[in-house]
């Protein structure tokens, strides 16, 4: 199997199921130019455990875990099979890395993992499983998780960490036109972020909350931003960083794409 670069997708608004508009070209516009994976991880800031952990249901259910939005949007389902021989074999790489490590047979797939995957493989024939983030923990820690799954890549799994570049619920408006950013901290953000990962300057992006402009308010808290750390990761030391895509949905989520080869 060819090996694959690791991602880390901005999935917006469950909106985005209903109408992706240029998102979600660019999800399909990636996977396509891609080698079809033998199965995908996605490590969502949609699930939050205490410690690692994996799904390894064969069949996972779609998890519509939001409210307020129109009901044709709790009528969507993705259901591509699941993966859990590849699964337990991502446990096993985690433990082997000194992490401890839990399993979780019921876990489907949360709206992190589903929406942009939706867009990238239509046909849910790509088998698919879950790996949880650390909301306690720090980004050192989700960068080993990734470093302890590189191994995966080279068995033809695609490994997805699936969160925002800026996530503050509380200053987005949702009508504000594409690509149209409401408060300067935002762009500033996601300027410094590319900045960072195209001078792969691990130090600074691990020190994120003391040097990157607007942090606090582009992360009230972290748990959009890890997944980042676990796609960086799961290249290895030497990564090289590409954004595939760059835009700005309800006037302040960043919706940014990034390859790690």
């Amino acid at each position: 199997m060819p090996r694959l670069p690791s991602l880390f997708i901005s999935h917006g608004s469950p909106m985005l199921a209903l109408d992706a508009g240029p998102t979600g070209a660019a999800w399909s516009k990636v996977a396509q130019s891609l080698p079809r994976p033998s199965a995908v991880v996605v490590a969502s800031a949609h699930w939050l455990t205490s410690l690692p952990a994996v799904s390894t249901t064969a069949s996972p259910a779609t998890i519509h875990d939001f409210h307020g939005f129109p009901e044709p949007l709790f009528q969507l389902q993705y259901n591509p099979p699941g993966a859990p021989a590849v699964a337990e074999r991502a446990a096993a790489l985690l433990a082997a890395a000194g992490l401890q490590v839990g399993v979780d047979p019921g876990r489907g797939l949360d709206h992190g993992a589903w929406v942009p995957l939706k867009n990238m493989y239509p046909a849910a024939d790509v088998p698919v499983f879950q790996l949880a983030i650390q909301p306690r923990e720090n980004p050192a820690h989700h960068l080993r998780v990734g470093h302890a799954l590189a191994a995966l890549r080279n068995e033809g799994v695609l490994v997805i960490g699936s969160g925002s570049i800026t996530h503050n619920l509380r200053e987005l408006e949702w009508d504000a036109p594409e690509d149209t950013a409401i408060n300067e901290y935002v762009p500033a953000f996601q300027q410094w972020v590319y900045d960072k990962l195209l001078a792969s300057d691990q130090a600074a992006l691990l020190d994120y909350r003391k040097q990157a402009p607007g942090a606090q308010r582009a992360h009230p808290t972290d748990e959009h931003y890890l997944p980042l750390y676990v796609a960086l990761g799961a290249a290895g030391p030497d990564a090289k960083a590409e954004r595939l895509h760059t835009g700005l949905t309800n006037g302040g989520l960043a919706m940014d794409v990034y390859a790690f080869r």
